[in-house]
């Protein structure tokens, strides 16, 4: 597959290590150049300077002819208009951003404009569980 993911963090760069080292096309795009380094010596994607919601940026990073676009910089409003530049402009059939405000998260789902995934749920859940969990063992 061809993806694209905007945010070299260390979930961005986690995720394109991991999909680098199972043999897809990973493009990396980030505003920092000091964060490629987080990729490692040997990943052998595109990382491409500059800002994931500039369409020329998007362009050169191959956005238009990607299965996949994943949004994990840290900043909210980023990722969701870099998410809706590539499902609605770019017609990307996969894209996900990664939101920490619930009710963004839940905006962006009525909508169906893409896939959310939002930290702050699945760490509430989770740690719900484990609360509730070891209540119960008590």
């Amino acid at each position: 597959m061809r993806i694209v993911i905007m945010g070299c963090g260390r979930l961005g760069a986690y995720l394109a290590r991991h999909l680098d080292q199972e043999g897809h096309d990973v493009t990396v795009v980030d505003r920092n150049s000091d964060s490629f380094a987080r990729l490692g010596s040997d990943f052998h994607g595109t990382m491409v300077l500059g800002t994931g919601i500039d369409e020329d940026v998007m362009r050169r990073a191959g956005v238009e002819k990607a299965d996949a676009f994943v949004a994990v910089s840290n900043g909210d409003n980023t990722n969701a208009m870099a998410a809706e530049i590539a499902k609605l402009v770019f017609k990307v059939p996969r894209v996900v951003a990664r939101l920490y405000d619930p009710v963004r998260e839940d905006t962006y789902h009525q909508l169906g404009l893409m896939e959310t995934i939002c930290p702050t749920v699945m760490a509430s859940e989770r740690i719900h569980e484990i609360v509730l969990g070891q209540s119960q063992e008590r």
